[in-house]
């Protein structure tokens, strides 16, 4: 395995303990935060694994919400991140699940509001690295550690080409692409990573497109 820098090894600049169970879970709950575009008035966190056996000691439970909050791994806040989503108004229930999961460290989590909700399941693989493995019951497979942006879209002919023509045009660089479908013919979600993050115009264009659903973009 190769690493960019010394803190892929020794992990990210952090709040403690631990790397995998409190960056990485800090790291999950803002990508959600990300993808829900706002702070949500709920969330219901289930953690499985390693995740549900530890995560009162090892900080998980403040950490993920210190990232539903929208904080950053160093942020001094996570350690009350609780207290002040609860002074924002935020319920938060949390569930120690007995399934067996294939990574010991998984949480699934669900956000919403008086609009809408979501739901996602993320795994902390070590040294503050994260992914999220499913977004609303789509299979998918996102970093949080480079831009990205989902397009929902139906599953057409002709659908994948035309958005990777606009990046293409755009000179944007595809680092990592995935599709995902519940059901041939339906609904599915691209996955892309991409080297630089992508204006407000680009999103544009790929809303446009014939097919295309929804654009969210995550920036780094």
């Amino acid at each position: 395995m190769k690493y960019k820098s010394v803190f892929d090894i020794i992990g990210p600049v952090m709040i403690g303990p631990s790397s995998s169970h409190t960056a990485g879970a800090a790291r999950i709950g803002r990508v959600a935060r990300s993808l829900f575009g706002r702070q949500p008035k709920w969330a219901a966190i289930s953690f499985y694994g390693s995740f549900a056996k530890t995560y009162k000691g090892h900080g998980t439970d403040v950490a993920l919400v210190g990232g539903l909050l929208d904080f950053d791994t160093s942020d001094e806040r996570i350690t009350r991140a609780i207290d002040i989503a609860k002074e924002a108004g935020m319920k938060i229930k949390f569930i120690e699940e007995e399934a067996i999961t294939d990574h010991p460290n998984t949480v699934r989590v669900k956000i919403g509001d008086d609009e809408d909700e979501m739901e996602l399941v993320g795994i902390s693989i070590g040294g503050g690295k994260i992914e999220i493995i499913e977004l609303n019951g789509f299979e998918l497979k996102l970093s949080g550690h480079h831009p990205a942006i989902l397009v929902v879209h139906n599953d057409r002919h002709g659908a994948i080409a035309a958005v990777s023509n606009v990046l293409a045009h755009e000179e944007i660089n595809i680092g990592h692409m995935e599709v995902s479908r519940k059901e041939k013919g339906k609904m599915a979600l691209m996955t892309i990573e991409v080297d630089q993050n992508i204006d407000a115009n680009v999103i544009k264009k790929l809303e446009e497109l014939p097919n295309v659903l929804q654009v969210t973009k995550i920036v780094e």
